[in-house]
């Protein structure tokens, strides 16, 4: 299968892109402002926000499927236009769609989410994730739409890396105590993109982990796993800021998990430090 990744040279593209080369498909993966190194990989540039340059690299790339993982926090141009003009350019072709969304489309009012749910977004970003959501699914009605919640890895994530920051005083912040989300591990979610790519399934799927954790816990358990004075993680709460956003936000991936092989792990195990 001829598979083309949009932000593969992000941290859940990369582990997309690894995946699917190690199981034989042919990978394309576009970078905006890198390439990565990866073998087996071709690297072609690509920046959404200059929507001419989309049908070229999907049709240069001739895929079966385009996974599509980019995103920019505050950047509609990216995250809504550029996301809808990836779901038109392969359409036009008759390639499959896998969609990557975010739990951000949601305002934490109802708490549980599962697929059939509505959006309500209360941020920029979370409006642009929505946004792109009703168009794929109005321009590609075959198309997966994949929501996912906070990617963790073994290291390099935003999230643990911003953990490591406080941790060592490189960096002012706080993690809330009252902001809940269902953390992924990136190689299990890409597993599960991967193996999406591959099947038949279509509509939305949830692909958020079973624990709900505050950013607060999720950073205690990164300091437990790295050996990091979790002591130093200053605690907050959103609800005493004026930052935007969503509080307990759970994504209810059971309907989804119930129909893949991969299993989704929660971060109480895939953070639990070896002995």
């Amino acid at each position: 299968m001829r598979i083309l990744i949009v932000g593969g040279s992000g941290f859940l593209g990369r582990e997309v892109a690894r995946q699917a080369t190690a199981i034989g498909h042919a990978v394309t993966a576009t970078f905006a402002s890198r390439a990565g190194s990866l073998p087996g990989v071709h690297w072609l540039p690509l920046d959404l926000r200059r929507t001419g340059e989309i049908g070229v690299v999907v049709g240069e790339a001739r895929p079966d499927v385009v996974v599509n993982a980019a995103y920019r926090k505050g950047d509609w141009a990216t995250t809504a236009d550029g996301a809808i003009q990836v779901a038109r350019a392969a359409s036009a072709r008759g390639c499959r769609v896998v969609h990557v969304s975010s739990d951000a489309v949601f305002s934490g009012s109802d708490v549980r989410y599962d697929e059939c749910a509505t959006p309500d977004p209360v941020t920029p970003y979370g409006a642009a994730k929505a946004a792109a959501e009703t168009a794929i699914r109005l321009l590609t009605p075959d198309a997966v739409i994949a929501r996912t919640s906070l990617i963790v890895g073994d290291g390099g994530s935003p999230h643990e890396d911003f953990v490591h920051e406080l941790a060592e005083g490189r960096r002012d912040g706080v993690l809330f105590t009252d902001v809940i989300r269902c953390p992924v591990h990136v190689a299990d979610l890409a597993a599960a993109l991967v193996e999406l790519a591959a099947t038949d399934h279509t509509g939305m799927c949830h692909l958020g982990g079973p624990d709900a954790v505050s950013r607060h816990e999720l950073g205690v358990l990164i300091a437990a796993r790295d050996g990091l004075d979790a002591a130093r993680l200053p605690a907050g709460r959103r609800a005493d800021v004026p930052t935007p956003g969503a509080l307990d936000v759970r994504l209810d991936s059971e309907r989804t998990q119930r129909t893949l092989r991969t299993r989704l792990r929660g971060a109480r195990e895939f953070l639990r430090r070896a002995d």
